[in-house]
């Protein structure tokens, strides 16, 4: 098979790097697998890859001699690596050690984006990580059965107003909002867990009869200039069942900007427990 049929796939953890490698097969693509160590699922042996080599966080080196042994020309990120382990976890080997102290930022975004640059002076083009599954991307309009009450397309608009403001700063990408007001932002901990605490305020103001209506909504937006080879927005079925046990009803994305996971699954159980998902 020729370089042009071969794909590079740096894999990080959850569902996502399975659901690429599984779509460029499908689209006859040789698939060379780069799974982080301290990430990367067992389970990403099993799908079918011409190769998978396991390499470190820090071992930026290996990945590119890994790459170019390989033949790889074009390659793709999925699946999130935690904050902790980049910026506190991550053992460097000289070129990573090299290329952090260059870095005029120190966040997620300013070190992928070095990465790429490094990974394509070295003759490897770090593509979309959405390329193979586009038709998971959310679409425009009203994903589910139920609309959004008057009190949820406020709460969406408020949310959206903050998110944007935050997501400049690096902060996060997702707040929860019950009556116009901002319960829990999105940190280091992820979007699941900050539903977790959002839901857990609510629920300790349980008793204070001048508290803020229990239901939650929770916006999850791009970034102002979201590179979608790295760090897309997901949500998945998981997200549904975490939004549930929160007591959130309503849950607004970016179109064609956040990858839904489980495609139509996510659908199905939103309707089951009543939330309405809707894009704009």
């Amino acid at each position: 098979m020729s370089k042009a049929q071969r794909i590079g796939l740096i894999a990080g953890n959850g569902s996502f790097p399975l659901l690429v490698l599984d779509a460029a097969r499908a689209q006859g693509f040789d698939v060379i697998v780069a799974a982080i160590k301290e990430e990367a699922s067992p389970e990403i042996e099993q799908h079918g890859a011409t190769a998978v080599h396991w390499l470190s966080l820090g071992e930026l080196s290996r990945l590119i001699e890994t790459f170019q042994r390989e033949g790889v020309q074009r390659a793709l990120m999925a699946g999130q690596v935690k904050h902790k382990q980049i910026f506190s976890s991550i053992r460097p080997d000289w070129k990573l050690a090299k290329l952090l102290l260059s870095l005029g930022t120190r966040n997620t975004d300013s070190l992928l984006g070095a990465v790429a640059k490094m990974l394509a002076d070295e003759g490897i083009t770090l593509e979309n990580s959405t390329s193979f599954l586009e038709p998971l991307l959310a679409q425009a309009g009203l994903l589910t059965q139920r609309t959004p009450t008057p009190q949820e397309k406020k709460d969406i608009e408020y949310g959206r107003t903050v998110a944007r403001q935050l997501a400049q700063y690096e902060i996060g990408q997702t707040v929860v909002v019950a009556e116009s007001a901002c319960v829990a932002v999105e940190a280091m901990e992820g979007t699941d867990a900050a539903i977790v605490r959002a839901g857990e305020i609510m629920r300790s103001l349980a008793g204070d009869a001048s508290t803020l209506g229990r239901e939650l909504t929770v916006v999850k937006i791009a970034k102002p200039n979201q590179d979608m080879r790295f760090d897309v927005p997901v949500v998945g079925v998981k997200t549904i069942e975490v939004m549930s046990q929160a007591g959130a009803t309503c849950l607004a994305l970016d179109a064609g900007k956040c990858l839904l996971l489980d495609g139509n699954a996510i659908i199905v159980a939103a309707d089951a427990a009543g939330i309405t998902i809707v894009t704009d």
